[in-house]
């Protein structure tokens, strides 16, 4: 702060300014508006991250800490929640990231207490959810996390900013997010979104291997409808750099069939491929992803690319049926995000976007009337 204070002293000093104290042009308020900018980001966010002693999170904090996604400016408090029988690994956690000897990060406080951790966040990243364990049910795996965002949702909703952005990646993230901020009704629902940012650079990764090109040669790929098997991952608007110029993915792959089928269902099930691998689930990718997307909504999509983010459904305008949380292609300016328009769907979209909101409708159904009971 006192070196801010001195910036704006040192433009004051100069003959930027007349007898009476005003900027003498519209120019140099750019100036002072850059000190109150600067003034602003002196002042620490706070971040609020769940399931916090888990893999995901372990992969995540570092790069939350160090700028990676709030800017080399930021300074932040990071607040990490977990059930009480993780408050020892917690404990670990928090003297890596003392260790680390990180400038930004100014205060790290550990709890397992939603009162606590939900007061005056800025961003909720909500990691933790009930995983399926063998022989359950899906209907089991919503009902429970149904509980725990539900609850969730009433902390946001009771304790939170109602500026707060809330992304949850916590399975069957979709309608997760849903249930959170059904039972958050004080904050918009915009505000709400789901990580399928992951399965979108998985896309992107395909596409670029296949190329043999890099995977930032590839833009606006779109991942449509649930995070889960049932994804379409669609590449018909996408465009690829090869050799300098920049064509339709279709046309630079020249493999129709490959696109239709192995493409797809190789993003469709990478994470069991990752799991049957490395006998964990996606941990370091994930996190890269989380950052990707909170990156994007804190400062904004790239002119010209667009991004897959699950988001409520109400007003778009390719024919998924409205307070659905779906992934959709999306730009972000202001911290806010639009839905891509007018991109048209062909025969073999409509049936895949219709397949994936129809096992949505299915878990909303299921999560509604777990809601009411709980």
């Amino acid at each position: 702060m006192d070196s801010i204070n001195l910036i704006e002293q040192e433009v004051k000093g100069t003959k930027l300014w007349d007898t009476e104290g005003a900027l003498r042009s519209t120019a140099h308020e750019d100036v002072l508006a850059f000190c109150f900018v600067a003034k602003a980001l002196s002042e620490p966010i706070r971040v609020l991250v769940t399931g916090a002693a888990g893999q995901i999170a372990y992969s995540l904090l570092y790069s939350l800490a160090k700028g990676d996604v709030f800017g080399k400016e930021q300074p932040l408090v990071l607040v990490l929640l977990d059930i009480t029988p993780m408050m020892t690994v917690l404990d670990g956690v928090i003297m890596e990231l003392q260790d680390c000897a990180l400038p930004l990060l100014r205060e790290v406080i550990a709890t397992d207490k939603e009162e606590v951790a939900f007061k005056d966040i800025d961003i909720a990243i909500l990691v933790g959810s009930m995983p399926r364990r063998e022989g359950m049910e899906r209907k089991e795996l919503l009902k429970a996390n149904v509980k725990i965002f539900k609850s969730q949702g009433a902390a946001l909703d009771k304790y939170a900013k109602k500026t707060v952005k809330v992304v949850v990646v916590g399975n069957p993230a979709n309608t997760n997010c849903l249930t959170a901020s059904k039972s958050a009704p004080s904050i918009p629902k915009e505000n709400f979104s789901c990580l399928t940012r992951l399965d979108h650079n998985r896309a992107k990764a395909q596409i670029a291997l296949r190329l043999g090109v890099t995977a930032n040669d590839v833009k606006n790929v779109i991942i449509w409808g649930n995070h889960s098997s049932t994804q379409y991952p669609d590449v018909t608007h996408a465009k690829v750099k090869v050799q300098g110029k920049e064509v339709g993915v279709y046309e630079a792959v020249k493999n129709d069939s490959w696109l239709k089928g192995d493409f797809i269902t190789t993003v469709q099930q990478r994470g069991a491929a990752v799991i049957k691998a490395r006998k964990l689930s996606s941990a370091m990718s994930a996190a890269k992803a989380i950052c990707d997307h909170v990156r994007d909504i804190w400062f904004g999509t790239p002119e010209g690319e667009f991004v897959s983010m699950g988001v409520i459904s109400d007003g778009n305008s390719y024919g998924i049926p409205e307070d659905f949380l779906y992934s959709f292609p999306v730009v972000i300016k202001d911290k806010t995000w639009k839905f891509v328009e007018g991109l048209p769907i062909n025969d073999f979209s409509r049936e895949k976007m219709d397949l994936t909101a129809k096992e949505l409708m299915e878990e909303k159904e299921s999560a509604v009337e777990f809601i009411s009971s709980a």
